[in-house]
């Protein structure tokens, strides 16, 4: 498991993603990505509000 959370400080954000027009994202997660802009999925995954399932879209998003 800890493994897989240091795995995902390495999985970075483009600083130009519009969290807003992410299907499937949570509002309470679109409305708290955009105001605090993490820069990796790791530091997504730590704000409240944000669901495993809103980390795993993302991750779908990005590629991952």
């Amino acid at each position: 498991m800890a493994s897989k959370l240091t795995k995902l400080e390495h999985v970075w954000i483009p600083e130009d993603v519009d969290f807003n027009k992410l299907g499937g994202l949570s509002a309470e997660a679109k409305g708290k990505l955009s105001d605090i802009r993490p820069a990796s999925i790791g530091q997504a995954s730590r704000i409240s509000g944000v669901s495993p399932n809103d980390v795993s879209i993302l991750l779908v998003y990005l590629g991952r």
